[in-house]
């Protein structure tokens, strides 16, 4: 028989952790001296602790080792199981490691070093919309005040909480005229349709690539550039037309400088 000290020094594992193990019943001393207390192994241990300490080392749980221990037909169960959470974090670890090379080469370069990246999902919304070809980002300007949101208010609509205004490029990219626009505002329920607005529910989006732009929408091409450069460089791949959501704009801001728009691109992880 070995002693605790020297069955841990065998098998380089600590005594408390030895103790544990007894705790839990996952591996019980051979024998335990009546009046010392002591624990004692014997060799015949050795497989049954190299399992444990070789599941543990596959990131195994404690309670998942016990249950394969004493019911060994369930270890290829456990395996699959485990086997697939792998799969996922390495996926999810190299899906970080893009996203840091990107920032990294971001910070090397002018044209880019304004702006970054994030990952969200876009909520379900009812919206009011507006859909028209427009020659320039500056008809917004009229559109938005003084004919959609005139319409809006004859019919009732309600604007939702918090409010979400963004717009819809049918064109799948960023142009500077000719421009296939939806215009939508998230409100409380669906109305009927007139001959300016549409209502309608749309789905959430699970994953979207958003970047901030501050400023003129006369640069927000720039904002374009980085957000698709990053989608390929992190092995994503478009899935629907990109959105405008407008957070500060001309409508409580004075300077244009001052004005807030994310750049919103439903995505999916590349297949590979």
């Amino acid at each position: 028989m070995f002693s605790i000290g020297i069955f841990s020094k065998i098998n380089r594992i600590t005594t408390k952790t030895l103790r544990y193990y007894d705790e839990i019943g996952l591996l019980k001393p051979e024998h335990v001296d009546d009046f010392t207390g002591y624990r004692y192994y014997t060799s015949q241990q050795l497989p049954k602790l190299h399992k444990i300490i070789t599941l543990k080392q596959m990131g195994l749980s404690l309670d998942e080792i016990k249950e394969v221990i004493n019911n060994p037909i369930t270890i290829e169960v456990f395996l699959k199981l485990k086997e697939q959470d792998i799969l996922k974090n390495i996926i999810a670890e190299k899906a970080k490691l893009l996203q840091i090379r990107s920032y990294l080469s971001s910070m090397k370069g002018e044209k880019y070093s304004m702006y970054n990246a994030i990952i969200k999902e876009l909520p379900k919304v009812i919206v009011a919309s507006m859909r028209q070809v427009i020659p320039s980002y500056h008809a917004l300007y009229e559109l938005c005040p003084n004919v959609m949101a005139k319409e809006m208010e004859r019919v009732g609509c309600i604007c939702d909480t918090p409010n979400y205004c963004f717009n819809i490029y049918h064109d799948g990219e960023y142009k500077e005229k000719d421009i296939d626009v939806e215009i939508c505002e998230a409100i409380t329920e669906l109305k009927e349709n007139t001959d300016i607005l549409k209502f309608k529910t749309i789905e959430a989006v699970p994953t979207a690539v958003c970047v901030l732009h501050k400023g003129s929408y006369a640069t927000i091409g720039s904002a374009y550039s980085f957000a698709f450069k990053w989608i390929e460089d992190n092995e994503y791949e478009v899935i629907d037309n990109p959105r405008e959501s407008y957070i500060d704009g001309i409508w409580n801001k004075d300077k244009e400088e001052d004005w807030l728009t994310e750049v919103q691109v439903p995505v999916k992880r590349k297949d590979k």
